[in-house]
């Protein structure tokens, strides 16, 4: 789910390519500053969906002046594509709401996991509309889906039902992700990645405001740290370095380098949140981390 300059970034206009390491840096870094966006999320003393208001609003001025930096233009957008971003912009706003909510009930590992399950989710649509059975290798990476998501699931209801309703709000945003991705496909070739994002967080802002209010959470924040750190990490570092590194690589190696997030949730949620991950937890995150490198790879 916190890859959206993976589908976007391809858009920005290619400068020379810089040093390999660099690059690699660039897609690490990126990954990582994205899974330390959750932690903020569970610290921020404002409601989980006020954090995502927060998070779109912030960035707005920025993703202005990069879209203009970039030479993308704000307006001239038609009709019907607007319509498509609203759409889009929507559906990511409820994504960002459910998965938010779901970082606060279950391990930060699984949050994670489950929250970038559009990928797979993808991989299915793929083969639905083009009417296709999946490859050998596709298979595998749905049979490892399903079976990690079940042993991660079921560790989580061991733990307490609220886990497990964190694991379904979790898993709900990485479907609500990949409709976001599919609503704004036609978009993209119309727009600029940059001006794309900012009409994004322009419909998206109040419909996390008015969810945050319908649910009676607090949205003014008495301690600002948390929120400026989810939206620096997560909205400026996080989709900056992945806007700048990822169109230079496959989507194998994309695939993998995701693999970083759930590890580094995982060490730290151990470390800060005392959350402390079994054998069959592993096995169950090694599985779904397989599943999302080989969609990935065959996007």
């Amino acid at each position: 789910m916190e890859n959206e300059g993976a589908a976007q970034g391809n858009l920005v206009g290619e400068p020379a390519r810089p040093a390999a390491w660099l690059l690699l840096l660039a897609l690490l870094g990126g990954n990582v500053a994205l899974a330390i966006g959750p932690w903020f999320v569970r610290v921020a003393d404002t409601g989980p969906v006020a954090a995502g208001f927060w998070r779109l609003f912030l960035a707005l001025p920025f993703l202005v002046l990069l879209a203009r930096a970039n030479g993308q233009h704000l307006t001239g957008m038609g009709t019907r594509t607007l319509g498509l971003v609203a759409l889009g912009a929507v559906t990511f706003a409820l994504d960002l709401a459910s998965w938010h909510t779901g970082i606060g009930m279950t391990r930060l590992g699984n949050a994670v996991l489950f929250g970038n399950a559009g990928s797979v989710v993808l991989l299915f649509w793929v083969f639905i509309a083009h009417r296709v059975l999946p490859r050998p290798l596709e298979w595998l990476a749905i049979i490892f889906a399903l079976a990690g998501a079940a042993i991660l699931m079921g560790r989580s209801l061991e733990i307490s039902p609220a886990t497990l309703l964190g694991d379904v709000f979790c898993l709900a945003a990485g479907l609500l992700y990949a409709v976001y991705l599919l609503t704004l496909q036609g978009a993209r070739g119309a727009s600029g990645s940059w001006s794309l994002l900012v009409w994004v967080s322009i419909f998206g802002c109040p419909v996390l405001l008015a969810i945050a209010l319908a649910l009676g959470e607090p949205v003014w924040p008495a301690d600002w740290r948390p929120i400026l750190g989810l939206f620096i990490l997560s909205q400026l570092v996080g989709q900056g370095l992945m806007v700048y590194s990822l169109k230079y690589f496959s989507p194998l190696v994309v695939g993998l380098a995701l693999l970083t997030q759930p590890a580094v949730a995982s060490i730290y949620g151990w470390l800060v949140f005392g959350e402390v991950l079994s054998r069959l937890d592993i096995l169950g995150m090694v599985l779904v981390g397989a599943a999302l490198a080989v969609s990935r790879a065959r996007a």
